[in-house]
């Protein structure tokens, strides 16, 4: 049964089924952008998913059929990135929103179909796993707007999809289709519209059943090796925690009654 999350903000909903956690970005009038109280409530939201016992893997998703995310909402920048104090204060919020998403414990999926766009793109990038539809498109228009990213996301998106690839997206502000997300590493997975949600949820599902040690521990490591770890981590000591682990004896026993093991996490 689904679990509704009190969000702090009205256009992110978060709920969860078990040991699986959907985050919504619910403003599909502007096709998902997301506004300035969206970044900022987007942290804690991730936090208290991160922190829930129940939740195994988190997947990021549009509302609606149309969207994962069109970007920040072009609306305030007239307002809130008018100059290049309010723009670094901006960026600041916007780059928190995707380290937050990078550094949860608990891997994270984005869902993705429809426009995936500047901020949009970057907040993709910054999930575990990435898993389109053959509609999607994906864009960072940065140079047709004239706007700058901050180091941080920068290392983010880098660390996705490679040097190259990110300059050939930045420097050309083009969009490119599924297909092209997928030969570039952008997206792990490209699937039909009719069952991209089938998809993503089995995949988390899957993931749930699996350890939930080693897959933390394996993040970390995994995120270490690209510079994107988040600094309080240590990969070596969550790995030997997975030895120490009651799951540990769980995992070995099953294999000897060939019988599928249950984790606990402990």
């Amino acid at each position: 049964m689904n679990a509704s999350f009190a969000p702090t903000s009205p256009k992110l909903t978060a709920t969860v089924d078990g040991p699986v956690a959907t985050l919504s970005i619910d403003n599909p009038a502007k096709r998902n952008a997301l506004d300035l109280e969206m970044w900022r409530a987007l942290p804690g939201i991730i936090a208290a998913l991160d922190q829930d016992e129940r939740v195994r893997v988190i997947v990021l998703r549009g509302a609606g059929s149309e969207s994962f995310a069109s970007g920040a909402d072009i609306a305030e920048f007239e307002t809130v990135r008018a100059n290049a104090e309010g723009g670094r204060a901006y960026e600041a919020i916007n780059e928190a929103a995707f380290w937050a998403v990078a550094h949860c414990s608990k891997p994270v999926i984005a869902m993705i179909r429809g426009f995936c766009l500047g901020g949009g793109f970057g907040l993709a990038l910054s999930c575990d796993l990435r898993i389109a539809s053959v509609n999607a498109s994906f864009g960072i228009p940065a140079a047709r707007l004239g706007v700058g990213y901050p180091p941080g996301a920068m290392k983010l998106i880098t660390a996705a999809v490679g040097a190259p690839a990110a300059k050939d997206l930045f420097y050309t502000a083009r969009r490119i289709n599924a297909e092209e997300a997928q030969r570039l590493g952008v997206v792990q997975r490209v699937v039909t519209d009719e069952t991209l949600e089938e998809t993503v949820f089995a995949i988390a599902r899957d993931i749930a059943q699996n350890a939930p040690l080693t897959i933390r521990a394996a993040k970390a490591a995994i995120d270490a090796s690209m510079g994107i770890a988040h600094p309080d981590t240590n990969p070596v000591a969550l790995a030997d925690q997975c030895f120490d682990s009651a799951d540990a004896v769980e995992g070995r026993t099953a294999f000897l009654e060939k019988r599928k093991p249950v984790f606990t996490g402990r």
